[in-house]
């Protein structure tokens, strides 16, 4: 509680740290995309296209946590720009599945090694076992948020 007794006291409230080392993330995330053209949103979207080839509009959507018709514009962007294809007809249903192109996969790489630097600055004064603990108590508390049906 705050010291009025309402509220919550920003000075120790855990969720309001996750909030501000999220934020400082993507603030220097952002820092090392923007000189190679890119946002976070951009990145995450190749890099889960890399990493899991031929999803949809929609599945790129929550991987990357925006709207469908803002992953819809950077989409139709990426492809413009030639980073990625997609199919003009969907094999199932109505969903487009989305493929890197090389010229997309070279990109990611160069926007990759940014993102590992900032990861392994946010890392540099955590030991090995701290980190562990880190990254077990982040995906227990994203498990208990989502009550338990995550598969963590």
């Amino acid at each position: 509680m705050s010291q009025d007794g309402a509220g919550v006291d920003l000075e120790t409230s855990l969720g309001y740290l996750l909030k501000e080392a999220s934020s400082a993330l993507r603030a220097a995330m952002e820092g090392v995309l923007r000189p190679l053209g890119m946002s976070v949103t951009h990145y995450s979207c190749l890099e889960l296209l890399a990493q899991r080839p031929g999803l949809s509009n929609s599945e790129l959507a929550r991987g990357a946590f925006v709207t469908r018709q803002s992953m819809n514009v950077l989409l139709q962007a990426l492809e413009r720009d030639g980073y990625v294809t997609r199919a003009t007809e969907a094999p199932v249903g109505k969903a487009l599945p989305t493929r890197l192109t090389p010229s997309g996969r070279r990109s990611l790489e160069r926007a990759s090694a940014a993102v590992r630097s900032v990861e392994v600055r946010m890392l540099s004064g955590m030991t090995e076992s701290e980190q562990s603990d880190a990254f077990r108590s982040l995906r227990s508390m994203i498990h208990s948020l989502r009550g338990g049906n995550d598969g963590a």
